[in-house]
């Protein structure tokens, strides 16, 4: 055991030998006793945004979460200062967030997945969860889960992602308003921080570390494990969409059924350019429906905007979905003649842009640029926010949707290391509301140059600028800052509190470079102050 370890310790230190080399990666596949190091692949510098390229030195594809242990113990407490390392899950990033140039990516999904689901009353928890890897897929788990008659109760609208990846973010989609983010329906994890130990964590044991990592960004440690919580699955789903020609009705309706728990299931919305927007692949109803609206209003908007929400048929309401569908479409205030819905399964429900991606890949429009920009806003900035956005897209020009659709603020726990607006200050139950908005364009490269590409990013940059100035006071979600001190600006006066965590659990800097936030610095320059053994 102990030989073994010290032949793999001499084996990385060879390997880091070669990244500090003229070569700046391995030449050819090499194996490092218990860690798999390849050379460097396309797929470790690519990501879903293509927006930046950043070529690693060598990928590790490790086979347990003592692997990713032993590479970040040798790195915290070696003299190689310039080797940072990036944990890549699906690549769904936009910016670069999983990219470690001339570093190290950790390929997450190389990690056995060995999904196990516990139906409540199996052990000492109360309740039903599932212990996955940190690399496993969404997808993945809802499968197993369902074989049980179980899932977990909060997702993202796309599944291909990683666990470990959307906890690191925060994880949202329409059941949000009603059982929070994913991140706020984790029971347990295993960590590797950046000082490559390996820690079992929950709200209260290391409860630090637990709540760091939690929409952390990478930055305090790399998931290899986590404790989901399940719920009973429902068979069906009622979906249904309902337009509107008014935002302000639009808003209000969207806030009248996450008003609604005990009934609605999911809620979320999006901004209708045109009709080809509509009909376009990716705002595309499951079943054909002959909706032909006339675009055009008694204002000078020919904005139309549609809600989209949910009832699950799981024999927990009072009536048949159809019945509750009627109740609440009664109490909405949508076009007349404008609510359709579909019954579809409740895996086809949660699925439903999986067939989106396979459309767009089959006219090759989903492999291209995207310029995303998601924000969280005040519900006090929403219309000015929605003015904005209409004041710089082009409804000609725009390919992709345009979501929005409200959350609430005492659904996410303000100990994780994710950023919502400051309350502004109004009413209580208006301070409760904020809307999550994703800007998610498309750049289709025969139509859209490098340097249409590049003012797509400057537009985006400008409406986040302005939209985190006072008057609307919103922040990104997903965050992308150009540098440190706008990511202090982002963090405001959480930053200390960021700071420190990075202090204690990642001191040299190793973990997700892409993000910008902190430094790489030697062990040399770095402060042993700290007494944490995590």
């Amino acid at each position: 055991m102990v030989i073994s370890l010290f032949c793999a310790r001499v084996n990385v230190l060879l390997l880091l030998l070669a990244l500090c080399s003229p070569c700046k990666f391995i030449q050819s596949p090499m194996d490092f006793g218990p860690l798999s190091f390849l050379q460097k692949t396309s797929t470790a510098c690519v990501d879903f945004g293509r927006i930046l390229f950043n070529s690693p030195s060598a990928v590790l594809r490790p086979q347990s979460s003592e692997d990713i242990s032993l590479l970040l113990s040798f790195l915290s407490s070696s003299s190689f200062s310039r080797v940072t390392v990036a944990a890549r899950g699906a690549g769904h990033s936009i910016h670069g967030q999983a990219q470690a140039l001339d570093g190290i990516v950790i390929e997450m999904d190389a990690l056995p997945s060995n999904i196990e689901i516990h139906k409540k009353g199996e052990g000492v928890v109360g309740v039903s969860y599932a212990d996955v890897s940190g690399g496993a897929l969404w997808i993945e788990l809802l499968h197993e889960s369902l074989k049980h008659g179980l899932a977990p109760r909060s997702w993202t609208d796309y599944l291909y992602l990683s666990v470990g990846g959307t906890l690191s973010i925060g994880g949202i989609s329409g059941q949000t308003f009603k059982h929070g983010p994913q991140i706020s329906n984790v029971l347990q994890l295993d960590v590797v921080t950046g000082k490559g130990k390996l820690v079992t964590c929950t709200p209260t044991k290391s409860p630090e570390l637990f709540f760091a990592v939690l929409g952390g960004l990478g930055q305090f440690g790399i998931i290899t494990r986590a404790r989901i919580l399940l719920q009973d699955a429902p068979e069906k789903v009622k979906w249904v969409r309902a337009f509107y020609d008014d935002f302000d009705t639009f808003t209000s309706d969207q806030e009248l059924l996450i008003s609604m728990p005990e009934l609605v299931d999911y809620v979320e919305g999006f901004v209708v350019l045109n009709e080809q927007f509509l009909h376009g692949s990716s705002t595309a109803f499951p079943t054909h429906l002959d909706f032909t609206p006339e675009f055009h209003s008694n204002g000078s908007s020919n904005v139309y905007y549609c809600i989209e929400f949910a009832v699950h048929d799981d024999g927990s309401k009072n009536a048949s979905t159809e019945e509750v569908v009627e109740e609440i479409a009664r109490r909405m205030s949508h076009l007349p003649s404008h609510l359709y819905g579909a019954e579809v399964s409740y895996y086809d429900f949660l699925n439903r842009v999986r067939m989106e991606e396979m459309s767009l890949r089959s006219v090759g429009l989903w492999e291209v640029p995207h310029p995303w920009l998601n924000m969280f806003v005040p519900k006090s900035g929403i219309k000015a926010f929605r003015d904005l956005l209409l004041e710089t897209i082009s409804p000609d020009e725009f390919a992709g949707p345009i979501l929005l659709y409200p959350l609430l603020r005492d659904k996410w726990d303000t100990n994780t290391s994710v950023v919502l607006p400051d309350a502004a200050g109004g009413a209580a139950e208006d301070e409760r509301v904020l809307y999550i908005v994703g800007v998610l364009r498309s750049a289709n490269p025969a139509s859209c140059t490098a340097e249409c590409l590049r003012d797509l990013l400057r537009l985006n940059r400008g409406i986040a600028d302005a939209a985190s100035a006072p008057g609307i006071g919103a922040k990104q979600y997903i965050p992308h800052h150009p540098s440190p001190s706008h990511w202090r600006e982002h963090f405001g006066r959480r930053w200390e509190r960021l700071a420190a965590r990075k202090a204690r659990f990642d001191p040299l800097g190793i973990l997700a470079p892409g993000h910008g936030i902190f430094p790489r610095i030697s062990s040399a320059s770095s402060s042993s102050s700290s007494s944490s053994s995590l």
